[in-house]
């Protein structure tokens, strides 16, 4: 009989909300156990202790690092533990085998095992992870105040005629909001008044949402020029795009171990589609859409006074490249320099 407690195991944890499952198999792929814990601190320890007891780990495979399995992953990390992060497994394989929470599990330690799975998670423990938890707000309070602000010119225009060309007297966005934001339409007893209030209620709105836009923007820039100073020094990149580019590299920057791989994250390298003679490749639709809309706003304020740019796009298009074409050049040449800026030479940054 074979003693598990000496043998080298890798553990596979399928993660939810309430519970994690994990299950534990050798170097050989043999299954040797499986266990369940609640998603909490105590449930985390629980099945660190159950993993020790199992045998040596070599690594923990887990589902959702960024979401459900964020608590388990820092703390595994924390406890010096190798995670590696695991995909969603293969629909073919899932409906030729079945689904249950134990062959998820079973299937992440096994895609460990053969070196399918090899990312490392972020570690969300920096400063990264605040710029990314203020970004959010950020990013929902401009699609919220955006929303109130078509609203609110919508009811301009139908708002009762009286109403409208006393409005229309008004210079100025800030200036009419606030004019608008101080209505007292009294009872409600016409179209007028009911149209004021809601025009005050949109317009009270949008000042609230720009004035925490601005405290996040204002924390923001803090927090970024302390983490990258020499990236928002380049020519046109702000602090949004920094923000965006150091949420996709993560607190440790070591885990992206070349620009080629920065690149693929981003969306902006070519991926093959060669067969036979046919040598070709296509569009990468892939990768962090943020971060590669972020670099294509880099490529189009620097196509527009940056003069070493300006020169390549000359130059380009003087070989028939096209203006799509030359963007997308440009994206990969911009990933290049960020990832000089970010990851290169350098080590990870946590909270003091």
């Amino acid at each position: 009989m074979t003693d598990t407690t000496t043998s080298t195991v890798i553990i596979g944890v399928d993660t939810h909300k309430a519970t994690h499952v994990a299950v534990a198999i050798d170097t050989h792929g043999s299954r040797l156990a499986a266990f369940s814990a609640p998603a909490t601190t105590k449930g985390y320890l629980a099945l660190e202790d159950w993993a020790r007891g199992v045998g040596a780990v070599t690594a923990f495979g887990i589902e959702g690092t960024g979401s459900y399995g964020a608590g388990l992953s820092r703390h595994l990390l924390a406890q010096g533990h190798k995670v590696v992060e695991v995909t969603r497994p293969n629909r073919q394989l899932r409906y030729q085998h079945g689904k249950t929470d134990s062959l998820d599990a079973e299937g992440a330690a096994r895609s460990v095992l053969s070196g399918q799975a090899i990312a490392e998670p972020k570690t969300q423990s920096g400063s990264v992870e605040m710029i990314r938890h203020l970004k959010i707000a950020r990013d929902t309070a401009v699609k919220s105040r955006s929303q109130a602000m078509v609203t609110l010119k919508t009811l301009m225009i139908n708002a009762p005629a009286s109403l409208r060309d006393a409005i229309d007297q008004i210079s100025g966005k800030i200036a009419l909001i606030r004019h608008i934001a101080a209505f007292r339409p009294g009872a409600l007893t016409s179209t007028t008044a009911s149209a004021k209030t809601a025009m005050r209620a949109l317009a009270q709105r949008w000042l609230t949402l720009h004035d925490e836009i601005q405290a996040h923007d204002k924390a923001l820039e803090q927090l970024v020029a302390v983490r990258a100073p020499t990236l928002i020094a380049a020519h046109g990149i702000a602090t949004m795009t920094a923000a965006e580019m150091l949420i996709l590299v993560g607190d440790d920057p070591t885990r992206i171990r070349s620009e080629a791989a920065l690149a693929k994250l981003c969306g902006v390298c070519p991926i093959p589609a060669s067969s036979g003679k046919t040598n070709r490749f296509r569009l990468n639709r892939g990768g962090s859409r943020q971060a590669n809309a972020a670099l294509y706003r880099v490529a189009i304020v620097r196509m527009r006074n940056h003069p070493p740019t300006l020169a390549y796009v000359s130059k380009r298009k003087k070989d028939g490249k096209s203006n799509r074409e030359i963007i997308r050049c440009l994206k990969r040449y911009i990933v290049r320099e960020i990832f000089a800026h970010l990851c290169r030479s350098q080590t990870p940054l946590a909270i003091a």
